[in-house]
């Protein structure tokens, strides 16, 4: 059964780093792009990162980039987002996810596979 589970929320304050993790199992981790989305109270769930299948691309929504960054281990069928400078505009439940690989990676929730739970991260001013 395919389960992708996150971890490494938590409350920071403004200025401190978070790295979230996310364990997944019950498929080919190999075969799938990884992405990392977030969704705020009252907002839609939004893209935030993704990594290819084949390892070669990164993808950033502009509000990260410089900030946020994703990276996999095959090996360990995990997909990591190591998050700096946050800013309490970054609070949100973040949500790892997954996508059988394609030509090219979206980054609409929509044409992922399979999703994990969640994990909150608070950033406090």
């Amino acid at each position: 059964q395919v389960q992708l589970v996150e971890s490494g929320g938590g409350l920071v304050q403004a200025g401190g780093s978070l790295r979230l993790s996310c364990a997944a199992s019950g498929f080919t981790f190999s075969w799938y792009d990884m992405g990392w989305f977030r969704q705020a109270p009252g907002k839609e769930r939004e893209f935030v990162a993704a990594h290819s299948w084949s390892g070669s691309s990164t993808y950033y929504a502009d509000s990260v980039k410089g900030r946020f960054t994703i990276s996999r281990d095959n090996a360990k069928k995990t997909v990591y987002l190591q998050m700096n400078t946050l800013k309490p505009e970054d609070t949100a439940v973040y949500y790892c996810a997954a996508h059988y690989r394609r030509n090219t990676v979206p980054t609409q929730p929509f044409e992922y596979n399979y999703w994990g739970q969640g994990t909150q991260v608070t950033v406090s001013s």
